[in-house]
This record gives C-alpha cells, sequence and structure tokens, in this order.
C-alpha cells in the first residue's frame, strides 16, 4: 500500500488541524501518530470480537491492492481497467524564492490506469468510503487514508463495530472518499472525478444509486451541474453503511494531490461556466482580517494599489457554485493568499496568470498542480520572509499562520505577472 508520510499536511489534514485549539496545531504531527496508534490498537481487540456482531463485524484482513483483495475472493471480485495512466512530468515551478522544495517534490508523479473494482454482496462504510468484501477484506488501495501507513491504521477500526448496515438489493457506485464529506478540494477533485473513472472503465454501465456527500447546499449542487442530479443518493456519512447486490468501486486518480489530467478535464468539461461578461478580469481573493486565518496582514495597503491596476477584492464563499465558476472562468489574473478558494482555478481560461501566496511555515503544491493542466496557464508562487528556516523535511504544520509579506513586495510580484 502507498505510504503517506506526515511532514506536509493534506487539504483536508488541513481542516482537521484548524479544529485543534491554535496552541495545539504545531503538535499536530504527534497528533496524528497517536491517532494512528489508537486505530491500530482498537482494531486489534475488534477483529479479535468480530464474531460477536454478525452483519456489523469488522473486517477480519485488509489487502494492499485491488489486485490483492481480487485475487483473495476471486468469486466475488472483478476489476475493470482503463488502458491509460498518467506520467506527470512538470516543468520547474515559478516563484520566490526559486526552486522551492515542496513544488520540486511534486514535479514527477506518476498515476496508474483507472480502475474499478467490482464486488458482489461489497460493503461501503462511513464518509470516508471504505469498502469491504463479503469475506471480510478490506481493500486497502480504495479506501486509503490520510497519513496512514497501512490498512492496519485505517480509522474504521476506532469504532468496535460497524453502523447498522443497510441492504440495497441493486447496483451502487461509490464516490465518498477520504475528505469528500466537508471539504471543498477534496469533493471537487477526488469525489466527483470517480464518476468519470467509471464512465472510463464501464461504459454504459447503469447504477441504481451512488454513495456520496451531499449533505451541504454546495455538494448537491455541483453534483447536479455535473449531471448526477437525477441520480439517486445514499448519503455518506460517519454512521452511515451500505451493502449493494453489485458495488462498484472507482479509483481515485488524485491520490497524491497531484490534479492529473484526466480528473481536471473531466471537471472542466462537466462544470463549464454558464457566463462571464459582467464578471472582474482581475480579482484578488480576500479571507478577511481576522487574525490567525491565514490572512494577508497587510491586504488594505495591497488593494489600495492593486485596485488602480484593475483589480477586484472578492470572496467567493459568498458567491454560488456556479458563480465561483464563472467568477474563476472569466478572470485572467488572480492574486489569492492558499486557501479552499483556489480550487476553483480549475476554470481557469487559457492563458490566465495566477499568483498564490504562502506563510514560510505552510506551503502546498496542490492548487500550481491544478493549473499545470490548463493550457497556457502562469503560475507564480510568494513565500514570506523565513522561508530559509524551514526546509525539506519541515512539516509545514502553520496551517493558518498569517502571510505577513510587505505590500511592496506583493505588488512587485503583481506587476511582474502582469509583465510576463
Amino acid at each position: 500500500m502507498t505510504r503517506w508520510s506526515i511532514p506536509r499536511p493534506s487539504p483536508t489534514e488541513c481542516s482537521e488541524v484548524t479544529r485543534l485549539p491554535p496552541r495545539l496545531q504545531p503538535f499536530w504531527p504527534l497528533v496524528k501518530r497517536v491517532h494512528r496508534f489508537v486505530s491500530l490498537t482498537a482494531g486489534i481487540l475488534g477483529r479479535r470480537t468480530r464474531r460477536w456482531h454478525g452483519d456489523r463485524a469488522l473486517p477480519a484482513r485488509g489487502t494492499a491492492s485491488i489486485d490483492e483483495t481480487r485475487d483473495r475472493e476471486p468469486q466475488h471480485v472483478a476489476i475493470h481497467r482503463a488502458i491509460e495512466g498518467e506520467l506527470i512530468r512538470r516543468a520547474p515551478a515559478q516563484g520566490s524564492p526559486a526552486g522551492h522544495w515542496v513544488f520540486d517534490q511534486h514535479r514527477q508523479v506518476d498515476i496508474p490506469a483507472a480502475s474499478c473494482l467490482d464486488i458482489e454482496r461489497g460493503t461501503v462504510v462511513g464518509d470516508f468510503g471504505a469498502v469491504i468484501t463479503p469475506g471480510g477484506t478490506l481493500d486497502g488501495e480504495t479506501s486509503d487514508y490520510f497519513g496512514i501507513a497501512g490498512w492496519r491504521e485505517h480509522p474504521l477500526f476506532l469504532r468496535p463495530r460497524l453502523p447498522v448496515v443497510q441492504e440495497v438489493d441493486g447496483t451502487v457506485a461509490v464516490l465518498a472518499t477520504r475528505g469528500g464529506n466537508n471539504n471543498y478540494y477534496h469533493f471537487l477533485l477526488d469525489v466527483l472525478p470517480r464518476f468519470g473513472v467509471l464512465e472510463r472503465t464501464l461504459p454504459g454501465v447503469d447504477v441504481d444509486a451512488i454513495f456520496v456527500p451531499n449533505g451541504s447546499g454546495w455538494q448537491r449542487t455541483f453534483l447536479d451541474l455535473a449531471g448526477l442530479g437525477d441520480v439517486p443518493v445514499l448519503s455518506s456519512g460517519p454512521d452511515r453503511a451500505v451493502r449493494a447486490r453489485r458495488l462498484l468501486v472507482p479509483s481515485v486518480a488524485n491520490r497524491r494531490e497531484a490534479a492529473p489530467s484526466s480528473s481536471v478535464t473531466w471537471l472542466r468539461e462537466h462544470l463549464p461556466p454558464q457566463g462571464t461578461d459582467d464578471t472582474p478580469r482581475r480579482i484578488f481573493v480576500t479571507r478577511g482580517q481576522v487574525p490567525n486565518s491565514r490572512r494577508v496582514v497587510h491586504e488594505d495597503a495591497v488593494m489600495e494599489q492593486l485596485a488602480q491596476r484593475g483589480f477586484v477584492s472578492i470572496d467567493p464563499a459568498k458567491l454560488t457554485p456556479q458563480g465561483q465558476i464563472d467568477l474563476f472562468a472569466g478572470a485572467e489574473v488572480v492574486v489569492a493568499a492558499h486557501g479552499a478558494a483556489l480550487t476553483n482555478l480549475l476554470f481557469l481560461s487559457p492563458g490566465a496568470r495566477v499568483l498564490e501566496m504562502f506563510a514560510p511555515n505552510y506551503v502546498n503544491s496542490c492548487y500550481w498542480a491544478i493549473t499545470q493542466g490548463i493550457a497556457d496557464v502562469r503560475y507564480r508562487y510568494l513565500v514570506g520572509d523565513g522561508w530559509e528556516q524551514h526546509g525539506p523535511g519541515d512539516p509545514m504544520n502553520k496551517i493558518l499562520a498569517d502571510i505577513e509579506i510587505p505590500a511592496a513586495t506583493i505588488v512587485a510580484a503583481v506587476d511582474e505577472l502582469l509583465a510576463d
């Protein structure tokens, strides 16, 4: 199984970190290790007592790959594969400081061929979409979770037994996956594209329902915009378990947050803009001015000068999903601090330009990766002073550190981007 290291939190882990009191957030790596250890030890007990829980028993074992799962239970499990994989090789990201290690370590990523598990009487559990075969095997590949070193550390084992299982006499496709339940980035980059994987691996297949997070209005809207509004939904959640006559489990192409071109292309095709005539061409994405929220500290001074260059300050959270699509599709230049709103870079038009700002102790390449799948988008990053103190291996865990870059430095970087 892919081993997920802890040094750099993913977008979802970032949302988990923010649930901690600010004083404890720097200890996130330690908290995560404790979480893994508790999952491991609780799972040992849960597997030993599973015979007492009938159809709600925890998995008895796990696998590292879908091939191993199929080989364990060939009478119940089949694999459908698409032909192509993707080897991502990207040119160095441009920005200051040049050659920042976070970007360099994600320049080359090998994306396996898309696949879909086909399980007779398979079970899917929780908001993280853990997949279990009828023989009690947890498929580690499609049930992957952030920061764990194998299936034994999966948070599924934090509970003594499964939730009450809903039986479905039909075909259910699993779209829910780690992070997609409450995270804008993972819902768009991981959850929705799984339906595209299903279309590629099983063309023309009919499903009776999809297992997907839809508890938020924006999630329901995106499902509708993507053409899935008429498909019956089985809502995922921490206390949900569904066992289907036929369970289809598409792979998650974005497991390494590399924004593979297949996912970016599918989203751009299924979530097109509806009108950009009245949207601003140069936007500054604001995060407000609440301390310790990854705000731009000198935002007022920055905006005073950017307004003279035709920029408009926008809070995408105040817009509808379609409004956000249209806003970014119409933007020629985007300036923003790192944050979930930049998931909307998915909808940029070719030739757009982006400046993303970071605090020195939290840099993340996931939004740069998105821009690399769109023709001729020019991306630059700007990291605050003190970056040299946070080299390779730094935990990069100051998730909500405010961005204290002098206004003159930001405006100079914008001018350089405009002149590019």
